[in-house]
């Protein structure tokens, strides 16, 4: 599990930016909707979030805005900018490539090892 919470690390500004391209959300929101989307297999924590929500918004890839949603409540929702708009379409078709590139090594990898073990076995 401690590849998978470093692996969440450097995909993390991604998925940020694609649930807010879609519309403007607030934190909690977002990791409610990213644990929902993952059906609870990814554990993104407040800890993870706010401080890429502040990052992002710091590179001007997103903006934020208050807004009173009951009396005296309020909160904070982020909404991409176009600059971030761009940065996530490079950065995706980027995560494409890698990810494709990796399934692939992984999965010759992994037919090696079986046809290893079958001519193992057949010795």
């Amino acid at each position: 599990m401690r590849y998978l919470q470093q692996w969440l690390k450097g995909v993390v500004d991604l998925v940020v930016l694609s649930l807010v391209s879609r519309l403007p959300m607030y934190g909690y929101q977002i990791v409610k909707e990213l644990q929902r989307r993952a059906g609870g297999y990814l554990k993104f924590k407040n800890g993870t979030i706010y401080p890429a929500l502040l990052r992002l918004e710091k590179r001007g890839l997103l903006v934020s805005k208050w807004r009173k949603v009951t009396a005296g409540r309020g909160r904070r929702y982020y909404q991409i900018t176009e600059k971030g708009r761009q940065f996530l379409a490079e950065h995706a078709r980027l995560w494409q490539s890698l990810h494709s590139i990796v399934g692939r090594v992984l999965q010759e990898g992994v037919s090696s090892s079986e046809h290893k073990r079958a001519g193992d076995i057949a010795e």
